[in-house]
């Protein structure tokens, strides 16, 4: 069953169907609670995130910010497809999170004036549940599978010819008397979204006509995205607190969206309700955020490799046991931002804080080690 979009400043005017991360519309949903300070930075969207995301998603492919090069591959897919009058090929959107994937999805859904069906790759664990959202589409409508990469291997086997041929084969009985009954589908749009591209398979990834690359932003460009959900919301901000907030975003709109968000409590609640400099550099102080974006787990963690290894190299559980956290939550939650800011290197031997580390925290890193004598170099005889 397909329902509208929940009411918000600026949304996609398309309908939506079995969006399975956030409120329904027209339910009351839970307030969400506070915040802690290891959740600001975290790329990974929460369920408050997604209903605030809701209300600022932009609805035409002319007001999405940044990825030039995907939103210009984009725009001539779309052109081709409504000069033509059918569907246009098969998408796949592969990056981080928080890049704005979905919200692609929604723009081209908006501009082809179609319905869009989300769900996600591990809600669909049967080929069956597939087969009872395929047969259920409206010719031209829009499927949107975020983390495709997680969807069910006899599902997505059966995903190859709905693909490319419209139909799903379903299977009744076993064995000798099993029987194939083809059930056409109507003409789709699939696109995927994943942020493990690797992680796809070959014959998956050959059946999508699109594949575009979501990199993470530029300080310009989230300045951009901060002034615009600012005007949306309400919020008096300066250029000089956007740029501010924007350098600490980790190159992601929906961190810098949820940095502009605290800012602007702090700013209602101890200065005046403008958001400047100054009071962005107090609030992101109230929650750990440094210069770089850097939250108290980043600091735990290369202060550790520092101040207690000597830089390093160590391993992973004992950096892990060192900050009090588990080793997985420190390779899959720190590291990758830590590895892309040029703070912290994986070697063979075990993790190394670079120099660029050392000095972000204030820190002379030490002198390189003199290579000893060879093993078999024998000292000169005395004369």
């Amino acid at each position: 069953m397909t329902a509208p979009v929940p009411d918000g400043p600026d949304l996609p005017d398309v309908p939506v169907a079995g969006e399975p991360d956030g409120p329904t519309a027209g339910s009351t949903a839970t307030p969400p609670a506070t915040p802690t300070p290891a959740d600001i930075v975290s790329v990974v969207a929460s369920g408050d995130d997604r209903a605030f995301e809701a209300g600022l998603r932009p609805r035409q492919l002319a007001d999405f910010v940044g990825q030039q090069r995907v939103r210009e591959q984009v725009a001539l897919l779309l052109e081709s497809a409504l000069r033509r009058g059918r569907p246009p090929d098969h998408v796949l959107l592969s990056g981080p999170p928080g890049l704005g994937k979905t919200s692609l999805a929604m723009i081209l859904a908006a501009e082809l004036g179609a319905a869009i069906r989300l769900t996600s790759g591990p809600a669909i664990e049967r080929a069956g549940d597939l087969v009872a959202l395929l047969t259920s589409l409206a010719p031209g409508e829009v499927l949107f599978i975020d983390e495709i990469h997680r969807i069910a291997r006899p599902a997505e086997e059966l995903l190859y010819a709905a693909m490319e041929d419209f139909r799903v084969d379903v299977m009744l009985g076993k064995g000798a008397g099993a029987t194939a009954i083809p059930l056409d589908v109507a003409p789709f749009t699939l696109v995927g979204a994943t942020t493990r591209g690797g992680l796809l398979t070959g014959p998956l990834r050959d059946r999508f006509g699109f594949v575009g690359h979501l990199d993470f932003y530029a300080p310009a460009e989230l300045e951009q995205v901060l002034t615009r959900s600012a005007r949306l919301l309400g919020v008096p901000l300066r250029p000089d607190g956007g740029a501010e907030i924007a350098g600490r975003s980790r190159g992601t709109p929906r961190v810098a969206n949820r940095l502009l968000r605290r800012v602007r409590d702090y700013a209602e609640v101890r200065a005046d309700g403008i958001v400047t400099r100054e009071v962005a550099r107090a609030a992101l102080a109230v929650y750990d955020v440094d210069e770089l974006g850097l939250d108290r787990l980043d600091r735990a963690v290369l202060e550790a490799l520092v101040r207690r290894f000597g830089g390093g190299p160590v391993g992973l559980s004992t950096l892990g046991v060192a900050v009090g956290e588990e080793p997985e939550t420190v390779e899959e939650v720190a590291e990758p931002f830590l590895v892309r800011e040029g703070l912290l290197a994986r070697t063979p031997r075990g993790r190394v804080a670079t120099p660029h580390g050392w000095h972000h925290l204030g820190l002379a890193p030490p002198e390189p080690r003199q290579p000893g004598p060879a093993l078999f170099d024998l000292p000169a005889p005395a004369t």
